[in-house]
Formats: C-alpha cells, structure tokens, sequence
C-alpha cells in the first residue's frame, strides 16, 4: 500500500504547537478505542515532544481515556542506564506518564527500550532483540500477523540534519534493510548526536504505523522540513510515513522556508 500523502498544520509557536498534539493524541487514542477496544502509541522524545506529553498530563480530556487499554512504546533510545535524565524514558516519565498512574495506565503496557544496564547488559544488539520479540508478542495479542502490533500513532521528532527516531542521514542504520533482513529494531553505533549507542525502531516500523506525526519546532529545522516534505529522498524524515495518514505538525518558525 503506498503511503499517505503528507498533511501540513502550521501552529503559531512551540506552546501552541504541544497543546494541539496533546489534543490531537487524545482524540485520536479515543477514537482508536472505540473501533477495538484499545490503542498503541509511540512516543518520541525532544524538547516539543516532550512539552506535548507535560500538555497531556495536565489536560481535563486525559480523563477521558481508558489509559488501561493503552500501550505505549518509544521510537527510539539512548542507551543509558535505567533512569538516566538523557533517556525519553525517564522524560516522559516525568511528564506525563507519573501523572497517568493514578489514571489507570497499565505499567505492563509501557514498554520502555531496554537501558544498558538492563538484563542484556551493555550488549545494544540483544537489546535490540529484546524490544523486536516485545513488539511481535503484543503483534500476537492484537492478532496482527506480523512483527509489529498495530500502531494508531507514531510521533517523531525531526532533527537538524532531517533525521527522526535514531536513524541519521547516511547512517547504516537508516539504510533499507533486505527482504531478508526485515528487522524492527536495531542498534545504533557511532550516532554522530551524544549519546553515540542507541536503539531505534526501523523505517519499515515507522512506514507500518496507521499514522505518523512529524512534529517540529523553530527556524533551525526550517530547511530540513521543506527538504522533506518535497518528497521521499536521503532524508530519513522524507521517508516516514503512515499507512492511512501522515501529519507534520510545525510552528511557523519550522514552515517559513516552505
């Protein structure tokens, strides 16, 4: 199925642009639920992303979720101990996903990627591993016959250099991998961002969700997101796209070289 066609919202400012996805994530959530009962989120990390998820956290309308009938995933991570500040774990933690507890979230449906000091240890590609075979047996549970469960939204960030998740421009990582080598997460070495381990969804993850939302904020991205939204190219972010939908959520800042 070819992907979705880009959609474009420009919000006025950063504030603006987390009150809306955090909006925009509830709605969603519950329409995902009241079609099968339950609903996948990927979370990203960043400084709008993470805003979004605090928006989230204090808004009436989170209320209204079945946060019991909710799992949550991340796109990608730092390979740092459990609890580091640098980890979007510990992040959204403290943004939103302290705040759901007593809103009912289910600890075993937050699937945080395995941190380094974790069962596997310092080994990222078997904790690669480990976050693949986690996604195939809730794809199992959802009675999707595939690798992945189903994926009503997945939110990415977009960096300065066009990448999303933790797949660089001209990184191995962000290379297609072979039809025999279809994996759903892999380890990242040498990120040219600290830290340089980490683990990441791949692109035929991100491609397979319902929906993808590429949210991004400020001037310095201005020419990466118009290099993107030209159309699929070396760009990582040029190639993530939904299958029924694709959203790029920006502020002006991030709009005005388009």
């Amino acid at each position: 199925m070819s992907p979705a066609p880009a959609q474009v919202v420009v919000h006025p400012d950063r504030e603006s642009l987390a009150a809306a996805v955090a909006a925009r994530l509830v709605t969603r959530i519950l329409d995902a639920q009241a079609l099968r009962g339950r609903a996948g989120v990927v979370l990203t990390g960043g400084t709008v992303g993470t805003t979004a998820l605090a928006q989230l956290a204090g808004s009436p309308a989170a209320r209204a979720v079945d946060w019991s009938a909710v799992d949550l995933w991340w796109g990608d991570e730092r390979f740092l101990p459990s609890g580091d500040a640098d980890r979007n774990e510990t992040q959204a933690r403290a943004a939103l996903l302290d705040a759901l507890g007593p809103l009912g979230l289910d600890p075993a449906r937050v699937h945080a990627m395995p941190a380094s000091d974790g069962p596997d240890g310092d080994d990222p590609d078997a904790a690669a591993a480990r976050y693949a075979d986690e996604l195939a047996r809730v794809a199992r549970e959802d009675g999707v016959g595939g690798p992945v469960p189903v994926l009503d939204v997945l939110l990415l960030g977009v960096g300065p250099d066009g990448h999303v998740a933790s797949l660089f421009p001209g990184h191995p990582a962000a290379r297609p991998v072979s039809a025999e080598d279809e994996r759903t997460v892999v380890a990242v070495r040498d990120a040219p961002k600290p830290p340089p381990t980490r683990l990441s969804l791949t692109l035929s993850v991100i491609t397979s969700a319902e929906e993808v939302w590429c949210v991004v904020d400020g001037e310095a991205k201005a020419a990466v997101v118009a290099e993107a939204l030209a159309g699929p190219g070396d760009l990582p972010s040029s190639r993530a796209a939904g299958v029924q939908r694709t959203l790029w959520l920006v502020d002006r800042g991030a709009n005005s070289q388009r």
